[in-house]
C-alpha cells in the first residue's frame, strides 16, 4: 500500500517583514527633502549672487557679444610740397581684432590666420585664447588682405578700416617728414612738430551685433573730423638731385653721415634738406636710428674754415680792417699754449684780408680774430645766431655750443676764429649766411609754406658787399674751391675743413668736409650747405663738398629759372 508524504508546513513571515517600517520611510522622506531644501538653497544663493556680484560683469559681457564701440580713427592731411606733390598721404587699410570668448577652436582659427596676418600660429594661439574680451591681431595690413581674412567667416574675428600713412615718394625727405606710429601719432619730424594740425579728430562708430554675433547695423556715433593739409617750401625736384649729389658723395667716400640744406636767401623758405644714409619713409624700421637723424637741425658739429667769414664780417663792421688791409702772415702763430699753422701750402707772407679769406689762411685769420677780441668776437659770433636756436619749424633742433668769453680757455682765440672749439648745426650756418648773401639781413629758415618771421638786419649793406665779394675769390682762380662752377654764373662760398673733436683734442684722421655757397654772387636766389661727416679716402671741403655744391646748384639754377649773372 502506497506510502502518503507529507510536505513540511510553510512558515510566513512575522508581519511586516521584507517592507521598511513606516518609521524608516518617514526618515528617507525627510532626508530627500533636506536635501531638496539644501539645492534649493545653494540655487537660490547662485542666483542671488549672479544677480548682484555679477549682475555687472556678467551684463557687461552680454552686451559687449551685441553691441560695441569701435574708435574711427580720423584721417591725416595730406603732406604736400610747393608744388602739389604728395608726400605723405592716408591710406584704407585693414585691422583685425578678435573677441577670443566667441571663437571654439583657437588652434583652427590661428592656422587659418596665420599666413595671412603675417604673425607666427603660436603668437596667434596666444591671443586667441586670452582671457581678454577685445584683442587686435595686425593693425592696417594691406585691404585686399582684409577681404580675404573675410572670406573665412570665422565666429569671433572682426574687421575694420582704419587710414594708414603712407609716403608714395619713398625715400624722399623722410627724415624731414618723420614718421607715425600704429595708433596715427607723429613719433618724429614733421609729422610729430605739426601733429595736432594733421591728425584730425577721432570719431567712434557702435556695431550692433544679433545673438548669433552677425552684425547688424554700423552706426556713428561721433564723427571724425579729418586733419588739416600741409603745404611745404621743399621743392621734390630740388630735393630729389641733392639726395642723389649726397648718395653719390656716400659711395664715393663712405662717410659717416652727410646733408645738404638749400634755401632761398631771400625769403628763409628751405627748397631741400637731404640727409644720407637714406631712409625708406614706408619701412623706417629697416634703417639703423643714427640714419633716421635730421643732420640739418640735429647735428653739432664744428665748422672749420666756413666760420672765417663771419671773423672777418666782425673785424670790418668794427672799423679794424678793410679788405686791402695787409697783414704779415707768418707760417704760424702760437696763441696761448695752441700753435696754429697753415693748412695748404705756400702759407705766410704779406696778405690782404681779401686774400685771407680767399686762400682760407689759418694764422691770418687768428690775426684777425685777435684784432676783434674776446668780448667783441663773442658779440658778433651771437649777432649771427650761433649759441642757439634759429627758431626753423623742425623738432630736435640743436643750438650748438657756444661759450661765452669768461669761459675762454687760454687758446680759446687761437681756436675759435677758425672755427674750433665752437660748435654749430647746418641750419645755423646756412641762416648765418643769408645775411652775407642778402645785403646783411638775415632770414629765419622755414619749411612750413607762410610768411616768415620779419628779418633782422646783421651786417651795414657794406660790409655785407665786401665779404660776399671776398667770397666769390673762393671760387676763383687760386681760391680754396677753383674747381666749383657752372657756366653763366658766378658763385660765392666758402670751404670749411675742420678736424674732429676726440676726448682731450683732435683727431688726425677724422675730419668734417664742409661747403656754404650762393648763386648768383650779385643778386643770389639760391644758398645751399653741405656738410660731409667723417670721409674716407679725401677730407678737403673744396674737394668732397664743393663738387656736391655745384652738382645740385648746377640744376637748382636753370629749374627756377634764374637768369645768369
Amino acid at each position: 500500500m502506497p506510502t502518503t508524504q507529507r510536505r513540511p508546513p510553510t512558515r510566513r513571515p512575522p508581519r511586516g517583514a521584507g517592507r521598511p517600517s513606516v518609521r524608516l520611510v518617514e526618515k528617507r522622506i525627510g532626508l530627500l527633502f533636506a536635501l531638496f531644501l539644501l539645492l534649493l538653497a545653494v540655487a537660490a544663493m547662485r542666483a542671488l549672487w549672479l544677480g548682484t556680484v555679477r549682475s555687472g560683469s556678467l551684463s557687461e559681457r552680454a552686451v559687449s557679444q551685441q553691441i560695441e564701440d569701435i574708435e574711427d580713427p580720423a584721417r591725416r592731411g595730406t603732406i604736400y610740397d610747393r608744388n602739389g606733390v604728395e608726400l605723405a598721404v592716408s591710406e584704407d587699410s585693414a585691422t583685425v581684432f578678435a573677441h577670443p570668448f566667441l571663437i571654439d577652436d583657437p588652434v583652427k582659427a590661428a592656422a587659418q590666420l596665420a599666413p595671412l596676418v603675417g604673425r607666427t600660429e603660436d603668437e596667434l594661439l596666444r591671443k586667441l585664447s586670452s582671457k581678454e574680451s577685445f584683442v587686435y591681431l595686425r593693425r592696417k595690413m594691406d585691404a585686399s588682405l582684409g577681404e580675404d581674412i573675410e572670406k573665412l567667416e570665422i565666429e569671433g574675428i572682426g574687421m575694420v578700416t582704419e587710414p594708414k600713412r603712407v609716403y608714395p615718394q619713398g625715400f624722399l625727405a623722410s627724415q624731414v617728414l618723420g614718421f607715425v606710429g600704429t595708433d596715427n601719432t607723429g613719433l618724429s619730424g614733421l609729422e610729430y612738430a605739426q601733429d595736432e594740425a594733421l591728425a584730425g579728430e577721432d570719431g567712434e562708430r557702435r556695431l550692433v551685433k544679433d545673438a548669433l554675433g552677425e552684425p547688424v547695423s554700423m552706426i556713428e556715433t561721433k564723427r571724425s573730423e579729418p586733419g588739416e593739409d600741409l603745404r611745404l617750401t621743399l621743392d621734390s625736384r630740388i630735393q630729389e638731385r641733392a639726395e642723389a649729389v649726397l648718395s653719390e658723395v656716400g659711395q664715393t667716400y663712405t662717410p659717416q653721415g652727410a646733408t645738404a640744406v638749400v634755401m632761398d636767401p631771400r625769403s628763409g623758405e628751405l627748397l631741400a634738406l637731404a640727409n644720407w644714409p637714406r631712409v625708406d619713409g614706408n619701412d623706417p624700421g629697416g634703417a639703423p636710428e643714427y640714419a633716421k637723424q635730421n643732420r640739418a637741425v640735429e647735428a653739432n658739429y664744428e665748422p672749420g674754415s666756413t666760420f672765417k667769414a663771419f671773423t672777418v664780417a666782425g673785424a670790418l663792421s668794427e672799423g679794424l680792417v678793410e679788405p686791402g688791409t695787409t697783414l704779415e702772415v707768418s707760417p704760424e702763430i702760437t696763441v696761448a699754449d695752441r700753435t696754429v699753422g697753415e693748412a695748404h701750402e705756400g702759407g705766410g707772407g704779406i696778405k690782404t684780408v681779401s686774400q685771407i679769406l680767399k686762400e682760407s689762411s689759418n694764422v691770418g685769420s687768428v690775426m684777425v680774430g685777435l684784432k676783434l677780441g674776446a668780448e667783441r668776437f663773442d658779440k658778433w659770433v651771437r649777432r649771427f645766431g650761433f649759441g642757439r636756436a634759429t627758431g626753423v619749424d623742425l623738432p630736435g633742433e640743436q643750438t650748438g655750443i657756444v661759450k661765452r668769453p669768461e669761459n675762454y680757455w687760454g687758446s680759446s682765440m687761437g681756436n675759435m676764429p677758425i672755427g674750433q672749439g665752437i660748435a654749430v648745426t647746418p641750419m645755423q650756418m646756412a641762416t648765418a649766411y643769408t645775411a652775407i648773401a642778402n645785403q646783411g639781413v638775415m632770414r629765419q629758415p622755414h619749411i612750413v609754406k607762410g610768411e616768415g618771421p620779419p628779418p633782422k638786419r646783421v651786417l651795414s649793406r657794406k660790409v655785407a658787399g665786401q665779404v660776399s665779394h671776398m667770397l666769390e675769390g673762393v671760387l676763383a682762380a687760386g681760391g680754396t674751391a677753383e674747381e666749383a662752377s657752372v657756366d653763366g654764373y658766378t658763385l660765392a662760398g666758402k670751404t670749411g675743413t675742420a678736424e674732429k673733436a676726440i676726448k682731450g683734442g683732435y683727431s688726425k684722421t677724422d675730419f668734417i668736409a664742409s661747403f656754404i655757397g650762393y648763386a648768383p654772387a650779385k643778386d643770389p636766389r639760391l644758398l645751399v650747405a653741405v656738410m660731409v661727416d667723417t670721409p674716407r679716402g679725401d677730407i678737403y671741403g673744396g674737394t668732397v663738398a664743393a663738387p656736391a655744391f655745384e652738382r645740385i646748384v648746377e640744376f637748382a639754377l636753370p629749374y627756377l629759372k634764374i637768369p645768369p649773372g
